[in-house]
Order: structure tokens, then sequence, then C-alpha cells
């Protein structure tokens, strides 16, 4: 394959936060490089700035977690070839003294109310990410508006809302892969999960090439075909961290199942 035009660039990824403070990207991309010769550049951002990103041609490639803004995006022109990557999925966590108990129900949105109701301290993305955008999803699907000072918007990174949550003792919805990443820095335990409303799929997505002239399709569509194919899906597969996997492939789950 020929990428004479920017034969010596790195490729531009923009990713999410919650990928990068998983650890995935550093297991994954030193593979792809070791097996193409094409580098990476890491621009990890939320969801929301990294399709901004794209959109203004300050990079070549996006791999994000929001599939509602993903179809917007592709629609409007500004990306192409979208393919499903892999997914794991969200988690509520907060004070092990679970102030609003909400462990005590399964069910994630009766846990928001209680939340709500109990005026306990919940802190929020605020930051137009994957994570705030599925997490204000949750919050309508409950009938609930957030408002008050129990509810602060850090407009932050994922692991810097952990944090922020653990040292102030309140409730975040957060992607289970940077909860497993820095668990062991947090005074904090998962009180909410599974059901499909914390489902959490990833898509990559090629910036469209017709919009803007230095956009590296070529190589774009490398780390695409490579990260969906059996090597790069194995390897997200394999990935772990303290015991457990992060993220489960789903690009070609029946070739994993067969390994």
């Amino acid at each position: 394959m020929n990428f004479s035009a920017h034969a010596s660039d790195p490729l531009r990824l923009a990713t999410t936060t919650s990928t990068e403070n998983s650890g995935l990207l550093a297991e994954l991309l030193p593979a792809f490089t070791k097996k193409t010769g094409i580098k990476v550049d890491v621009i990890a951002v939320g969801t929301g700035k990294a399709l901004q990103l794209a959109r203004h041609g300050d990079t070549d490639i996006v791999m994000v977690h929001a599939r509602q803004a993903e179809d917007i995006f592709i629609a409007e022109g500004f990306g192409v070839n979208r393919r499903d990557v892999m997914e794991n999925d969200f988690i509520i966590v907060g004070p092990p003294d679970d102030p609003a108990n909400i462990q005590s129900d399964k069910k994630t949105l009766i846990a928001l109310k209680r939340i709500a109701d109990k005026k306990a301290s919940f802190i929020s993305r605020g930051d137009h990410s994957g994570t705030y955008k599925k997490e204000r999803a949750i919050w309508k699907h409950a009938e609930i508006s957030p408002l008050g000072n129990w509810y602060k918007e850090a407009g932050q990174g994922m692991g810097k809302v952990l944090l922020m949550a653990s040292e102030l003792g309140a409730y975040t919805l957060t992607d289970r892969g940077t909860w497993l990443a820095y668990k062991d820095r947090l005074s904090l335990k998962v009180l909410n999960e599974g059901g499909v409303l914390l489902k959490n799929p990833y898509g990559i997505i090629a910036v469209n090439p017709a919009l803007h002239k230095d956009i590296q399709y070529l190589k774009a569509m490398s780390l695409i075909a490579w990260i969906t194919s059996p090597q790069g899906q194995q390897l997200i597969d394999a990935f772990q961290k303290n015991g457990q996997r992060l993220f489960y492939p789903t690009a070609i789950q029946d070739v994993i199942a067969d390994e």
C-alpha cells in the first residue's frame, strides 16, 4: 500500500480518555506499528471533542463510544467506513457506605432515583464525552433532571472524575475499563451494574478524505482493517487488568469464539 503522500507522518487517532486510561492502546498500537510500519499519535479526549476534531480535519480517524453521535457524524458526511470494534459496560460506583442505598436494587433507573431523592453527591464528566452522553441519557430515561449542589459537572476525563469521586465520597458513572485500571487507588466500590442501559459499544471511523486534503485515509483504513482483524480482535480479547478482561471484541466475535 502506498502512503507516499504522508510517508513519514504519524496517523492521528482521536479517541476517548477511557480508552487511553485503560492502557489498551499501549497494548494495541505498538503491535499495529510493528505489523504495518505506521506510527500512531493518540489524541485522548472525550467523544464529543474527538468528533469535533475530525469535523475540522485535525485527526485522521476516531475511535469513540457514542453510537447516536457517531451516526450523526457519518450522516453529515464527516466520517466513512465505520466498524464495530469492541464493547464493555458502564457501572455506577460510589462510597462503600452507600448513603443512597442504591446497591439494594439492581435496576439502574431506581439507583439514580435514589441518588437524586437523597441528594447524594454525584460527579458527572460534564465534558460531552461518550460517558457523559450515556449518563445524561440514563437520567432522561429515569425522568430526572439532575440539578442542585449535589450534582457536580467536572469537565474532566474519566480517571480524574474517579479520583474526585473517591476524594469527595461521591457516586459516578464510569466505564468498567477505567474503573479496573484505577480501582486500587480509589475508596469506591461497584454499586450498580448489568443491564442493557449500561452497555458501552465502541466504533472506529475514518475521517472523510474528500473534505480535507491532509487526511491520511489509506493509513486510517489500514488501522481499521487491522483492529477488526483476527490479530487485533484477539489482542483486545486478551487484554486484562487485575486479572479481568476490560473489553470484548465485537468485529468478528465468531472468529474469537472459535479460537
